[in-house]
């Protein structure tokens, strides 16, 4: 759940560039993206707390007449309900389990609807040493979910193999996922021939796929392939939370049925089922490892560790865009203790992120007896511990955008699926044979 929030809107500056910040979730946000860390880090040094604008009251009593410095200290003096403690037992963390599925299950709202139509299958394509197939899935009325699956040469109900549900990040499409042509509006770009890092690098359901195991590609909601062209996501996004709902929810849901669908293919090994997520997709990603306890045996978060509550507060309550928001969930849990909830399941982490939430989320590792089972990998920027300058440092209020990725150890251009590190990492843990 660690998209980049966005602020008031700039004019845009090219295709490549919005393409871009759509990817990493930061819209017209950061002015300064292109800033190197260093120069992050040299403005961080230099921004002292003096310098920085942040909530304070003069009165005698510290209430605010300040509206936003009221929800600010709502925020920072009512943590969540359910939040992982790293000092309960195991026994405590049995039952703290339970409570967080049950509330998450709550408060994505999942339809109770009535048996729908099953998946129906467009088309097949041949390639060399694998197929990938287009799929429709109907998980409620009124409504189609695309989805394509890769599968290896050889697999069969007699000899099924891995699977591993991929979801996009916020600009990439279906089509991305698999390696073929774009479709509508992002045939534009004319990526047939694409030979640029991050469009090879996400292929996700292409890498595992020759690693042996069946990609399963989903759309997002509202992005590319299940875009409008008259309701943008933010807006799609609100309507969702007027009809009781959220965009995660209904992008959990919609993810959550196909998950069912697979696990139910004879050619599926339904003992080795991951989900990964990259960015956007990093959310349903987590979600599904939270809710299919007994499905997912691995999750992949494809990019970096985040507490959105700890987050809003070191950059004055700025909003994550409204696809991030759930109703209530601040009150009861936050995305860092989603992943604790994970444990014991293996769970990787790609992009680092903020240490001391990571140190938080490998608590309930350690509780559980299984620290190895979960992985952090960090930026090449920031893989040697001496250039994580603020680790386990407090993180200061009135911070901005790039100064807070500073702190959370983010490379922002470096942003894309890992297959040089998720894919090893699922392969060895399924003992799958090079």
């Amino acid at each position: 759940m660690t998209e980049a929030f966005s602020m008031k809107k700039t004019e845009a500056s090219s295709i490549k560039r919005r393409d871009f910040l759509g990817a990493i979730g930061i819209g017209a946000a950061v002015a300064s993206v292109a800033q190197s860390p260093d120069q992050l880090v040299a403005e961080d040094r230099q921004h002292s707390p003096e310098k920085r604008k942040v909530f304070s009251s003069a009165r005698q009593d510290g209430r605010f007449i300040d509206t936003a410095g009221f929800l600010q200290q709502l925020m920072k003096n009512n943590p969540p309900k359910l939040a992982f403690n790293p000092n309960m037992n195991a026994d405590e963390f049995g039952t703290w389990q339970k409570a967080i599925r049950k509330k998450l299950l709550e408060l994505m709202a999942f339809p109770d609807v009535t048996e729908q139509p099953p998946p129906k299958r467009l088309w097949i394509r041949k390639k060399d040493g694998y197929q990938i197939q287009k799929w429709e899935s109907y998980p409620e009325p009124y409504c189609v979910v695309p989805f394509m699956l890769v599968i290896p040469d050889g697999v069969s109900p007699q000899s099924p193999a891995p699977a591993v549900m991929c979801f996009p990040g916020s600009s990439w499409s279906l089509e991305s996922l698999v390696g073929i042509p774009e479709v509508g509006n992002k045939a534009k770009n004319n990526v047939k021939n694409r030979t640029d890092w991050k469009w090879q690098d996400n292929r996700m359901a292409l890498h595992f796929a020759r690693r042996g195991m069946i990609g399963v590609a989903v759309a997002n909601p509202a992005t590319n392939d299940t875009d409008s062209n008259i309701r943008n996501r933010s807006d799609v996004s609100l309507n969702a939370i007027w009809l009781g709902r959220s965009y995660l929810g209904i992008s959990s849901f919609q993810k959550a049925k196909i998950l069912e669908w697979v696990s139910g293919q004879r050619f599926v090994d339904k003992n080795r089922i991951a989900v990964c997520g990259h960015s956007l997709g990093s959310e349903p990603a987590d979600i599904l490892g939270v809710l299919y306890p007994d499905l997912v045996k691995a999750v992949i978060h494809n990019d970096f560790c985040c507490n959105w509550i700890e987050r809003s507060i070191a950059q004055n309550g700025l909003l994550a865009p409204p696809h991030h928001l759930v109703p209530g969930l601040y009150q009861w849990c936050d995305a860092t203790d989603l992943e604790a909830s994970i444990a014991p399941r293996p769970l990787l982490f790609t992009e680092g992120g903020r240490a001391n939430q990571l140190e938080k989320i490998r608590a309930a590792y350690r509780l559980n007896g299984v620290e190895k089972n979960m992985k952090v990998f960090q930026y090449t920027k920031y893989i040697d511990p001496q250039s994580r300058l603020y680790d386990f440092k407090p993180l200061p209020e009135g911070l901005t955008p790039q100064e807070y990725f500073a702190y959370a150890n983010v490379d922002v251009q470096e942003h894309c699926f890992r297959p040089k590190r998720a894919v090893p990492w699922l392969a060895n843990l399924f003992e799958l044979d090079d």
